[in-house]
């Protein structure tokens, strides 16, 4: 009995996106390689893998011209008004910048920029972490500022908020350049674009 054998398209282009977590010193960054036919929801999820993101809060792209898209507050969105599920990352991009922010309480703000695109090639599982810097920083630590005290505290044992922050995190140390990029891919693989 002969099997059916399913072929994947190659996407017309691959997008090189530089995102950038802003307002973080050193600067937390990632490379990421992904299809130009990526939507925004499934970009969402390639962020969030990216960047190791738990995916347990609300996140928005904010295009160039104010348009929303993402998960609609239940409090103050109508349903389905700024949904990502069926938007291209190409149409949303009416300029070179787009952001992402993840987490309404942290306002974890991304700036992603199509960095260039490349001409598909077939063997090339999408998408791929090519590059980065820095650690992401740890989930409610409170957005920018939180996190630059956090890196402070974590770094300096006599701190006052050491201890404490060495048990929630169930670490004794954190390294702000740690960077991956095993780590990163195998958390992409999971992702299908």
């Amino acid at each position: 009995m002969a099997s059916k054998v399913q072929r994947i398209k190659a996407p017309a282009a691959i997008l090189q996106l530089h995102i950038e977590l802003r307002g973080t010193k050193p600067k937390v960054w990632r490379r990421v390689l992904v299809p130009d036919t990526i939507t925004l929801a499934k970009l969402h999820l390639v962020i969030q893998a990216a960047f190791g993101w738990g995916h347990s809060h609300l996140h928005e792209f904010i295009a160039g011209d104010g348009q929303r898209y993402g998960t609609p507050d239940p409090i103050y969105d109508d349903p389905g008004s700024i949904t990502s599920e069926s938007t291209r990352l190409t149409t949303a991009l009416n300029r070179s910048t787009l952001s992402y922010v993840y987490d309404f309480g942290d306002y974890w703000d991304h700036r992603i920029k199509v960095d260039k695109k490349i001409a598909p090639i077939l063997e090339f599982v999408l998408p791929f972490c090519a590059g980065g810097a820095c650690a992401t920083p740890p989930e409610d630590c409170g957005g920018a500022p939180g996190y630059a005290q956090f890196v402070r505290a974590m770094a300096n044992p006599d701190d006052p908020e050491h201890g404490n922050l060495v048990e929630w995190l169930g670490a004794d140390t954190w390294d702000p350049l740690a960077f991956d990029t095993i780590e990163i891919n195998a958390r992409l693989a999971e992702v299908k674009v």
